[in-house]
């Protein structure tokens, strides 16, 4: 709603807001929000690089409805350059859109300055190739009148003959071109033969190449990794922001969108399977390969995600018991989920575990195989919805803790995604207070360097509230300590509490107590979620945590644990775990026993619903504390020097325990 103060306008992917006066151009907006959104022609019209796209319905989220015509009306320059240029009709010019109402704005990847850094590359890991599709070169006999046989029963005849393969299926693509494959092949022809039943593809003579795709799609990111099956070579990887942010920064929102615009469940459907049409273009086109050459590809995500890229519904999931369609694995043609790939091609989606637990945890169990070692593991895929595993070879719990996009800079006054420009390295000094930081794409440290920041990322989050804690700025209870403005400039007085200027520069870069307050509640929702599977599973403490996911591989471990993200633990003993979802599909695609062994291993294991759980609340207050408000972390104060847990109300600094910090 339109107030005296201005219409709301709430940029994604940046989750960034602010009241405008009426008229306020969609380019100033974001300039004075420090929305990264491009433009070199100075607002004229002319560059075109602040294309808008308006994000229309009802936002329950934030309270607003979106729509079109909450801009000013199509201008003359606009007109001009789609004619010059070509403008897609539902896009804007930011510089000329005129704000009338309230907004949900979508700043698309080709209008962004400083475009997201997509960490899921593809992660070194021993994988046994025996993939489920494989090719069989064989010679045809040629048809005799003597003899009464088809083309398919004569091929038939040498794939038994040459390759044992029998009673095989045969794909109706595949039979409309088998006459004409056979002869302009000269009678050899190699085929496609899918999990030893299914003829998916043929061509003339001798073919070699077979590749196959995993495709980790999470909710803010998706990644693809384009694989030879016959080798297990990773021969290219892409990434890209996953476009249904515009319908809500995490899951939930993105349920409730399609729950309050009936049949919203489709525009969000070809959203993410546009993504991924994408992804294939641009994977197949870095390997000078083309999308015909690839045969099999494999799918991990969340259930929401899960269930939106196979075409199911999934409102269910946004309300208890949150019944998933199928925890099953899933077998699919790609053509009938609108992908442009070989006809033939098959997609397997992972199974899901529960209905917050998807099949992304399904692959990182599969890459990380908990269920064989004899050791308890913690495993946190840290996200917008964080899921959980704990356990060994003779049990195995998992549960999901809903985090929210904190950790990935969201609601964060000067958080941004992982680009180039973002702060994702902080350390402050414990005398002076005074910062030095790094930035994504330059190695430099600011006092090394002259840097100009952004904004600040995930991982600098994490690391400037925790060595703001270390350093005595934030208190045990997460409040900004205001009598250090007496001793330095960078505590400063904000309202009614009190800021940290990180970045004294343009644009100015503070840490709000409510910035702290977002990543309390973010990392004290995970805390009580790893807690509660420790609570069921019977052990007080785990000797060794992974955290998996792009963003867990990039947090520092030991400010993590600061923090308290995770329960107390040796810091050697935690450590990354990669893109583990990713990998875990990779293994999917290129080794067909996994399969078999996932869907057993996903049918044992325990869910959790911490969201019914006794304890969930009474965890989730002690992790408001910093580590902890009750426990001491004693293998983390063994290496780290923490501050003293009792508050601290005057304006001297904390007492600190432990040794000193390296």
């Amino acid at each position: 709603m339109t107030t005296a103060d201005g219409a709301l306008v709430v940029f994604t992917p940046s989750g960034k807001r602010g009241r405008f006066p009426e008229g306020t151009n969609l380019l100033d907006a974001a300039r004075s929000l420090a929305v990264d959104l491009d433009s070199v022609c100075g607002g004229r019209g002319i560059c075109g690089r602040c294309q808008i796209v308006v994000s229309e319905g009802t936002f329950a989220k934030h309270g607003i409805t979106s729509a079109a015509d909450h801009l000013t009306a199509f201008s003359e320059p606009e007109r001009v350059y789609r004619e010059r240029s070509g403008l897609a009709a539902e896009r804007r010019l930011g510089c000329h859109a005129g704000i009338v109402s309230d907004l949900v704005v979508d700043v698309p990847p080709d209008s962004q300055v400083h475009k997201q850094v997509v960490r899921k590359q593809a992660d070194a890991h021993p994988i046994e190739i025996d993939p489920v599709l494989t090719l069989h070169y064989v010679e045809v006999d040629e048809p005799d009148l003597a003899v009464s046989r088809g083309d398919l029963e004569r091929l038939l005849d040498a794939l038994e003959t040459d390759w044992d393969l029998r009673d095989l299926e045969a794909d109706e693509h595949v039979l409309a071109s088998l006459q004409r494959t056979l002869r302009e092949g000269g009678w050899t022809a190699t085929v496609a033969v899918h999990d030893g039943r299914t003829i998916t593809a043929i061509w003339p003579g001798l073919r070699d190449i077979a590749l196959g795709i995993a495709f980790d799609v999470g909710s803010t990111t998706v990644a693809g990794h384009l694989c030879d099956l016959r080798t297990g070579e990773v021969l290219a990887s892409a990434g890209t922001m996953n476009p249904q942010i515009r319908f809500g920064e995490d899951l939930m929102s993105r349920v409730s969108y399609v729950m309050l615009h009936p049949g919203a469940e489709r525009e969000l459907i070809e959203v993410v399977r546009g993504c991924l049409r994408d992804l294939v273009a641009e994977l197949t086109s870095g390997a000078d390969v083309t999308p015909d050459d690839v045969l099999e590809l494999t799918l991990v995500g969340n259930p929401i995600m899960h269930h939106l890229v196979l075409g199911l519904d999934p409102t269910e999931l946004g309300t208890a018991p949150f019944a998933l369609v199928t925890d099953r694995a899933v077998h699919r043609r790609a053509v009938d989920l609108d992908l442009d790939t070989h006809p033939g091609a098959r997609v397997y989606a992972l199974p899901c575990i529960a209905g917050h637990v998807g099949a992304d945890t399904a692959g990182v169990i599969l890459s990380e195989a908990p269920h064989a070692q004899e050791t308890v593991n913690l495993i946190v895929d840290v996200g917008t919805n964080a899921e959980i595993v704990l356990g060994n070879r003779e049990r195995l719990l998992a549960a999901s803790s809903p985090t929210g996009p904190a950790f990935e800079g969201a609601q964060i006054s000067c958080g941004q995604r992982a680009a180039p420009g973002a702060i994702e390295r902080v350390r402050i000094d414990r005398e002076t207070l005074e910062p030095r930081f790094r930035v994504v794409g330059d190695d430099s440290w600011s006092d090394d360097a002259a840097l100009s920041p952004t904004g600040v990322c995930g991982s600098g989050i994490i690391e400037v509230i925790a060595e703001l804690f270390l350093a005595g700025v934030i208190l045990p209870d997460g409040a900004i300590d205001g009598s250090l403005a007496a001793r330095t400039p960078r505590v400063v007085p904000d309202g009614r509490t009190f800021s940290y200027v990180l970045h004294d520069g343009e644009p100015r870069l503070t840490i709000t107590q409510n910035d702290v307050r977002q990543i309390q509640l973010a990392k004290g929702a995970l805390y009580a979620g790893c807690r509660l599977l420790m609570d069921a599973y019977g052990v007080e403490t785990v000797e060794r945590i992974r955290l998996a996911g792009a963003f867990g591989a990039q947090i520092s471990p030991v400010h993590a644990l600061v923090l308290g993200l995770v329960p107390d633990c040796d810091p050697a003993n935690v450590t990354a775990a990669g893109n583990a979802a990713g990998t875990g599909a990779r293994i999917a695609l290129l080794n067909r026993a996994a399969r078999a062994e996932i869907e057993d291993v996903v049918r044992r294991v325990e869910k959790l619903e911490t969201a019914v759980a006794p304890r969930f609340q009474e965890h989730f207050v002690g992790a408001m504390g910093l580590p902890h408000a009750t426990d001491p972390f004693p293998r983390l104060a063994a290496v780290v020097d923490l501050p003293e847990r009792a508050p601290a109300t005057t304006a001297g600094r904390p007492r600190r325990r432990g040794r000193s910090t390296t």
